[in-house]
């Protein structure tokens, strides 16, 4: 426990310090956000504000990971060093494609080839290596198992895992650059997600098979190789993402770019295989899932009929020219991101209730 409230609370302090160090630093480069003509009108004012503020909170949360275990005397373990890795790397390319964007002064930046590349460089590493360093129980950090809240049915083959792996990290990443159009959306969105998995995974160590003598009911424990590990480094991401919302919320000082938004993404995704919760991340971040599928929509019906569903996707776009101002739209679509966490946690609990 000690663990997890000193990652949270040294992401949470670094963030609010160290934010408006990089505003002022990518203020003096010139950094700035680049703005597509066909976007919401209200957005034009939001031209030239700093971007890749997804730097702080990476750098935040791999402090705070390493902070907290010089502190507690405590070893990184397997499981979160490969999350933090898989976040990293995703942030990495998403550095890249920001960095072309700002330079080239275009909306787009790397060419879609190169930026599936990279991605698929770093979801294949976690893949391979999430399949090593078995623990004294055999255990690795991900399992070749389809899970939901644990693992059921028949092993996939490690082949299919990667592929299967690969599928959630480019899902997940994508699904919060997508959702990252509106001031503090995405990052708040994230916050509750990242609060839902540091709660699975204490809730995990707790009734964990490794302790089966220990519990009341050993049939309902959880078979995970560091669970409470994981809980550490979903906290650091809690906390690093609460203190860059600070000033990242409407009117925002700093975007978070696809430096931030594929590294959260691929941090979700993470935590989603080494927790063995593979199929309830679609709905514990259901916003991300809403609002990737209205994109799918939209581009479904514009190729099969000419017509599109909505005004503009992605979704949040929509409801701003229906004339929603962005506070509305950004609180609202919280809302809805609550009500999916707590949905998800809530079939969590009963999943492990319905075992004892």
């Amino acid at each position: 426990m000690r663990q997890i409230l000193f990652a949270g609370a040294i992401g949470l302090f670094l963030t609010l310090v160290g934010t408006p160090l990089l505003i002022k630093l990518l203020a003096r480069k010139g950094y700035g956000q680049f703005i597509r003509d066909d976007g919401p009108r209200g957005h034009a004012g939001k031209k030239g504000t700093p971007t890749m503020g997804g730097i702080a909170f990476i750098l935040a949360t791999l402090i705070a990971y390493a902070l907290t275990k010089v502190i507690t005397s405590e070893d990184p373990t397997f499981s979160g060093l490969l999350v933090l890795f898989l976040t990293a790397g995703m942030g990495m390319v998403g550095f890249l494609d920001d960095y072309i964007k700002i330079v080239k002064q275009r909306s787009l930046g790397l060419r879609a080839k190169a930026k599936m590349a990279g991605q698929l460089i770093v979801g294949i590493a976690f893949a391979v290596l999430a399949l090593q360093f078995a623990d004294a129980r055999g255990n690795t950090p991900a399992s070749t198992r389809l899970s939901f809240i644990n693992d059921f049915g028949w092993s996939i083959g490690p082949v299919i895992f990667v592929v299967w792996a690969l599928f959630m990290i480019l899902a997940m990443s994508n699904g919060v650059n997508l959702t990252d159009g509106l001031d503090g959306l995405a990052t708040g969105a994230s916050v509750m997600v990242f609060g839902a998995y540091t709660f699975i995974g204490l809730w995990q160590f707790q009734e964990s098979c490794a302790n089966a003598q220990t519990l009341t009911n050993p049939n309902a424990c959880f078979e995970v190789r560091d669970p409470l590990d994981l809980a550490v480094v979903a906290s650091a991401l809690m906390g690093s993402c609460f203190g860059f919302l600070w000033w990242n919320t409407s009117p925002a000082k700093i975007f978070m770019g696809d430096t931030g938004s594929l590294a959260l993404g691929g941090a979700l995704a993470g935590l989603a295989i080494c927790s063995r919760t593979e199929f309830l991340i679609a709905l514990l971040g259901g916003l991300f899932v809403l609002i990737t599928m209205s994109v799918v929509i939209q581009v479904g019906s514009f190729k099969m009929t000419g017509k599109r569903v909505f005004r503009m996707a992605p979704l949040q776009h929509h409801f701003e020219l229906k004339g929603w101002s962005e506070v509305l739209v950004v609180v609202r679509f919280w809302i809805i991101q609550g009500m999916c966490v707590i949905v998800g946690l809530g079939l969590f609990y009963a999943g492990w209730a319905a075992d004892k």
